[in-house]
């Protein structure tokens, strides 16, 4: 699969950077979350699966992506949710009613209860519910996902230094540190407060090859400030490229900052992953505006 690669321009910059369009891959399943649920599809019908059962927050990609992948290839599917309040909201919600009209089943939980959804019990009492299920994890990441992740990568991206990408469950830079070249760094940039992704990529990753940065995360997990919103918004009036604020838009802000402050050698060739999720700028517009602060906008 033959994906746009764009050269973008960086003031100042003494570097070259490109950025995949990942994003374009499919109008609904996008970048990354093809990917992942690329092998995973292939196995739940190898194992005669009829319903794909997922976890996600409320304007979370991987369950729109999945209510949208199964349709597509005879599933029917099911998402555990965080949050009971929810429920109550989906006609509030663009991605959780995208996902209910791709025909998938809702189970709200509280967040503490969420917490709990990797265990045996958990799962045995959603089965008894929603009948037998092949299990997607939240995110989409496990060692099906990291297959399709690693096939993000060419042999024509030998030619780049960096390999650079937002990080969520660890399971994008897993196949990106996997089929990655000799001499190439990859460069994580982790939407999530805390260093404890170190130990689920090595789960995954066969190389050592890579670093996190942690100093973009803008708050945490679903967290925006106006610098963010502003940057977002200037990178598409100058690239034409949209962004996501939860994350590519983080790793692509940290990316140019790190540019500005010469991390990078002189002449290193760049390549950052833009790993779609455009769909959830709908519902964080929606916070903004609530907020009554700058919204992302994409039109010319």
């Amino acid at each position: 699969m033959e994906v746009l690669t764009q050269e973008i321009q960086v003031d100042n910059a003494s570097v070259k950077v490109f950025i995949r369009r990942e994003d374009l891959i499919h109008p609904f399943v996008s970048g990354n979350k093809f990917r992942k649920l690329k092998y995973n599809l292939l196995q739940a019908k190898k194992e005669n699966q009829h319903t794909l059962l997922t976890f996600g927050g409320a304007y979370s990609n991987h369950i729109a992506a999945t209510a949208f992948a199964g349709k597509e290839n005879g599933f029917q599917t099911v998402g555990v949710i965080r949050g009971e309040e929810l429920e109550a909201k989906i006609d509030e919600n663009p991605t959780l009613l995208f996902a209910q009209d791709c025909g998938m089943k809702f189970e709200f939980v509280s967040r503490d209860a969420y917490r709990m959804k990797d265990t045996t019990n958990f799962i045995e009492k959603l089965k008894i519910k929603f009948g037998s299920f092949y299990l997607v994890p939240e995110g989409g990441t496990n060692e099906f996902a990291v297959n399709g992740c690693e096939e993000i990568l060419n042999k024509a991206d030998e030619k780049y230094d960096f390999i650079c990408c937002a990080v969520g469950t660890g399971g994008t830079i897993s196949g990106l540190i996997n089929s990655s070249f000799e001499g190439q760094k990859v460069l994580g940039f982790p939407a999530l407060k805390g260093d404890f992704l170190q130990k689920d990529i090595r789960n995954f990753a066969k190389n050592n090859n890579f670093s996190l940065l942690n100093e973009y995360h803008f708050g945490g997990y679903g967290k925006v400030t106006s610098e963010l919103i502003e940057f977002i918004n200037s990178f598409y009036r100058k690239n034409k490229i949209p962004l996501d604020p939860i994350y590519t838009g983080k790793m692509v802000f940290g990316v140019i900052d790190l540019i500005q402050k010469k991390y990078f050698p002189k002449n290193a060739k760049i390549l950052l992953i833009h790993t779609g999720g455009l769909q959830g700028v709908a519902g964080m517009n929606l916070q903004l505006k609530n907020k009554k602060l700058q919204t992302i906008q994409f039109d010319d």
